[in-house]
């Protein structure tokens, strides 16, 4: 008898301790963002483009540097036709072309475009509006953090620009 009150009890007191028994408004259960980045997808009239990780690093000589990935998962190619920072236009190169499941990644060992906007002056932990420009899914404004080109973002600069991107052709009827 001792045994199974003994063992009753440890049950109940390891449901009890474990997040179990927290039901369904668990504080774990509430985690929104676990990154930095900021997060949108268009998926109105027939679009399906995911913005993922997206945030500003205050680079030195007073840049901002656009980092994060486009992602279309729809069939229907589309275009980013640029980026603005805070409402000021920034500097696009690299690939502008989303064809379907090929992502537009800025900064990284696989960035393939970049985004950079000089006289930059918002500090690092502050919040600025980040307007990318699609061909066919239109405007998306993000809120995004800035962070400092520090710790993960060291190696991020305003240098290393890449080729001026290139109209993809298209198929004629």
């Amino acid at each position: 008898m001792h045994r199974t009150i003994s063992a009753i009890s440890i049950a109940v007191l390891a449901v009890s301790l474990s997040g179990c028994g927290a039901g369904q408004n668990a504080s774990t259960r509430q985690i929104n963002q676990v990154t930095d980045g900021v997060e949108a997808s268009i998926t109105q009239d027939g679009n399906n483009i995911k913005i993922v990780n997206l945030l500003v690093v205050a680079a030195p000589g007073g840049n901002a540097v656009l980092v994060g990935t486009i992602v279309n998962s729809g069939d229907a190619e589309d275009f980013l036709l640029g980026v603005a920072i805070n409402g000021t236009s920034a500097t696009y190169t690299g690939v502008n072309v989303l064809p379907k499941n090929t992502p537009i990644i800025f900064e990284g060992e696989r960035a393939n475009a970049k985004v950079v906007l000089g006289g930059f002056g918002a500090p690092a932990g502050s919040r600025v509006q980040v307007g990318l420009f699609f061909a066919k899914a239109g405007v998306v404004n993000l809120d995004a953090i800035v962070r400092e080109a520090s710790e993960e973002y060291a190696g991020i600069t305003a240098g290393e620009i890449l080729p001026t991107p290139t109209p993809s052709p298209t198929a004629t009827k």
